[in-house]
């Protein structure tokens, strides 16, 4: 039986214009449910070129006139990671639909108040985890939860990047002691593994870290971690976002091995099956207005950009997926396994549980509080 609802008419609020913002916004142009968009940005020449670009409604550089005006039914939060909290509590008071790009906020404390308010209201909320998307991941997940390699029992984790995504991010804010390889990018291998493996439940982590080539933009190069499972799963989390900028990878390369009672799965995600190789420098893969890579690039792992591949002038790929689920969602009702609030929220804790043991040098008991993170971060 279809579980397909009569299509509504989706007006978007499209909270932030920068990279993200922008993707988000053109796939939204091509949805044909998607009947009014309106867009913000604190920089107006920035914010002005996506509403010409995409044909917007209307614009604005306050995010509550646009949140509040009455054509409005969802919004997508795409500010800078720090920035969040404040049009996803406007959003949320309005009742809309809500797309918020993760993290869901920096701070354990104000991740805390978007989850509750956003389960007290019953909002239909997501966050962007774009490696559910991942059309292998999804197969994946598939042989998983279908039992094909029986118990999981180990997993083991690897994430690398360049460092253009730390340079480009921390030189944005001065508030960048919530702003470590783990919150802004390990999240991302983080999410997908618990997605992966059925959202067990972590009981203690143990970690440490390293910060000779990002420490003084103030933050670290590398966390590695070791998670125990309630059920005994034993899982190795490490991230590096510490790679030199003409390091191949446009952004991520990932490797995951699933080891379950019965069978094994090996995941190799760090695209170098098919690379480029030119005389040509080849840009930066992540290159946010104002950023330039600090040294040119002449290799490049094709696929290693997240959101997919630009091809005929449109993207392809993992982002275009999730975007337009997620309108499906909306306007038909579909079912989606976009991450939840609750997932957002969980894996915020969990980042800062990592750095958190890694700066004790013990291990850490789990779930860890807020007020447990705040206070270590006091002191």
């Amino acid at each position: 039986m279809s579980n397909k609802k009569e299509g509504k008419e989706i007006g978007l609020a499209i909270i932030g214009c920068g990279t993200i913002g922008r993707i988000r916004g053109v796939l939204a142009r091509e949805y044909p449910g998607v009947g009014w968009i309106g867009c913000c940005d604190i920089k107006e020449d920035l914010g002005r070129k996506l509403a010409e670009d995409i044909n917007a409604d209307f614009f604005t550089t306050d995010y509550n006139e646009l949140i509040n005006r009455p054509e409005v039914t969802a919004t997508i939060i795409a500010t800078d990671e720090n920035l969040h909290y404040g049009p996803t509590m406007a959003a949320i008071e309005k009742g809309h639909g809500l797309f918020i790009e993760k993290p869901l906020a920096t701070e354990a404390t104000e991740s805390l108040e978007i989850f509750n308010a956003i389960d007290a209201a019953g909002i239909d909320a997501v966050v962007g985890y774009t490696q559910r998307f991942r059309r292998r991941f999804l197969a994946i997940k598939e042989r998983i939860v279908t039992g094909q390699i029986g118990e999981t029992t180990a997993v083991v984790t690897r994430a690398f990047m360049n460092r253009m995504v730390p340079l480009a991010t921390l030189r944005r804010t001065e508030r960048r002691a919530a702003l470590t390889p783990m919150v802004v990018s390990g999240t991302h291998s983080l999410d997908a593994c618990l997605w992966l493996v059925g959202d067990k439940e972590p009981v203690e982590v143990v970690a440490r870290s390293g910060d000779r080539v990002l420490g003084e933009l103030g933050t670290k190069d590398a966390t590695l971690g070791i998670f125990t499972m309630a059920d005994g799963m034993l899982w190795s989390m490490s991230m590096s976002w510490a790679l030199p900028e003409i390091w191949p990878g446009s952004v991520y390369g990932l490797q995951i091995g699933v080891v379950g009672t019965t069978g094994a799965i090996d995941i190799e995600d760090t695209h170098r099956d098919a690379i480029v190789v030119s005389e040509h420098p080849l840009g930066a893969g992540y290159q946010p207005r104002g950023f330039e890579a600090g040294a040119p690039r002449h290799v490049d792992f094709i696929g290693s950009y997240p959101p997919g591949d630009m091809s005929g002038g449109r993207l392809w790929g993992p982002m275009r997926d999730e975007t337009m689920t997620w309108f499906d969602h909306l306007a038909k009702g579909h079912a989606t396994h976009h991450a939840t609030a609750a997932d957002g929220h969980r894996n915020l804790l969990l980042t800062m549980a990592m750095d958190l043991a890694a700066r004790r040098g013990t291990p850490v008991r789990l779930p860890v509080t807020p007020e447990e993170l705040l206070g270590d971060d006091a002191r």
